[in-house]
């Protein structure tokens, strides 16, 4: 973990919490912090009696000074209870704790299932290669299961409305874009009725919550968004294109919607219509905007400083692309302006090394030098880092330039800043002249993803 007195202060924490569990003479041993993880602290440790393994365990946790998920993890571990119950693939639950009491912070310990979540390497290792084609129906099945499950006897689920829920979250961010106002007033044009009966929702289903060995699915984690709503919100939010991690095939990068839509039947889930499910992608790739945001907002208001954070935040224009490419698929197309190159000429006040200068230099350190000595979260986190020097470059390089074609755009729809844009397409000022928003829509989230992920707007088969 990185600080041996914290290591030894939770090992004993966890060893006095398990030893009703396992008996006197237990021993913690092998305790390490996971990679990533910005919501939840997942660590892994086993548990020796006698000298002799008795378990190999997950502690899943929540960050210290950060509130917990409504309902908190004892609604999590009733869930999973409930879903291994009715014999879906989740880890067995050992013990949870709502409180501080037994490791600080609330959390759940649980068995530590074999396989991989990492999603690039499912996608693409040999290791996976059977397990490929069978995953999407796998967790179509899954799916249907879950949302089978009687909801009634779980005390604490709430439900959510998860449009509105989705709005008020935005709102409560602070943050602001125009084209996700676009998107808000499209869902609520064209909202669905609702399923006709309320389920259990995962709520974050998908690629890297997944535990996958080379047989297929082999557990689902992180309910830490569990709730009651519509079960299409599942369906809809594994299909977004995020969660295929540059891989082409619609659901999970793997799979097809047919694939997901039948085996969802099969398993009990009712009929669903791909405009039905066009509408739960179309919102999930909103909502995964509005999260990005959020957790940006954590970092910026320093609940938490993490770079980590701080890089979603840059990656609320890919789901803006995303959204535009949904909604508009033939503007994206025909409107991409052309690119913006470096600029020339001006003011050095500094002199030499310039601003990109300097920066170039502290991302090859840390590329060339810290990230082949590093191991797990801070190489996880100084891989981020590199990423977040290439944006500064980038945006050194254009910055001036892109404002530029910005200030032009925003009067040719007639307004002076985002601010009033946003505000317009939610008004609906813009709905008798489509025409003139969508070009500022696109040229817009081009230029701010040319800076925050250039590869972004490459063919997926063409990103290395």
């Amino acid at each position: 973990m990185g600080d041996s007195a914290e290591e030894g202060r939770l090992a004993s924490e966890l060893e006095r919490a398990l030893q009703p569990i396992y008996g006197p003479g237990l021993r913690v041993t092998n305790l390490v912090r996971l990679p990533g993880g910005a919501s939840r602290e997942t660590l892994q440790f086993d548990v020796e009696r006698s000298g002799e393994s008795a378990a190999a365990l997950i502690l899943r946790r929540d960050f210290a000074g950060r509130p917990s998920s409504p309902g908190g993890m004892g609604l999590e571990a009733r869930v999973l209870r409930a879903a291994r119950q009715a014999g879906l693939a989740v880890p067995e639950v050992v013990m949870s704790c709502d409180g501080p009491e037994c490791w600080e912070t609330a959390g759940i310990v649980m068995e530590r299932v074999r396989g991989e979540t990492i999603a690039r390497r499912i996608l693409r290792e040999a290791e996976f290669a059977e397990a490929r084609p069978k995953l999407v129906a796998q967790c179509g099945r899954f799916l249907g299961g879950l949302h089978g499950i009687d909801p009634g006897p779980i005390s604490g689920l709430a439900l959510q409305d998860a449009l509105v829920t989705c709005r008020a979250t935005y709102e409560s961010v602070g943050m602001i874009s125009p084209t996700f106002e676009y998107a808000f007033r499209w869902l609520s044009a064209h909202r669905p009725p609702p399923s006709p009966a309320r389920a259990i929702v995962h709520g974050d289903f998908r690629l890297g919550n997944l535990i996958v060995d080379e047989n297929g699915l082999a557990a689902v984690l992180d309910w830490e968004n569990v709730h009651l709503g519509d079960p299409l919100e599942d369906l809809g939010w594994f299909c977004v294109k995020a969660w295929r991690f540059g891989a082409t095939a619609p659901v999970a990068g793997v799979g097809s919607y047919e694939d997901l839509l039948t085996a969802y039947a099969e398993a009990g889930g009712p009929p669903v219509s791909r405009d039905l499910l066009r509408w739960w992608e179309l919102f999930g790739t909103l909502r995964w905007g509005v999260i990005c945001m959020g957790q940006a907002s954590v970092h910026l208001t320093g609940a938490v400083r993490s770079v980590e954070l701080a890089a979603i935040g840059r990656r609320v224009c890919e789901q803006e692309w995303d959204l535009l490419s949904m909604l508009c698929p033939d503007e994206v197309v025909t409107m991409r302006p052309s690119p913006i190159g470096p600029e020339a000429g001006g003011i050095d006040l500094q002199g030499a090394p310039s601003l990109q200068e300097l920066v170039v230099a502290v991302r090859e350190f840390l590329q060339d030098d810290v990230l082949p000595a590093v191991q797990g979260r801070t190489h996880f986190h100084t891989r981020v880092a590199v990423n977040v020097l290439g944006m500064v470059e980038r945006e050194v390089l254009t910055g001036a330039a892109r404002l530029e074609r910005y200030v032009t755009e925003l009067t040719k729809i007639g307004v002076q800043s985002t601010e009033d844009a946003a505000e317009g397409i939610r008004s609906g000022r813009f709905d008798e002249q489509p025409d003139d928003l969508a070009p500022f829509l696109v040229s817009s989230v081009y230029d701010k993803l040319s800076v925050s992920n250039p590869k972004y707007l490459l063919p997926a088969e063409a990103r290395s």
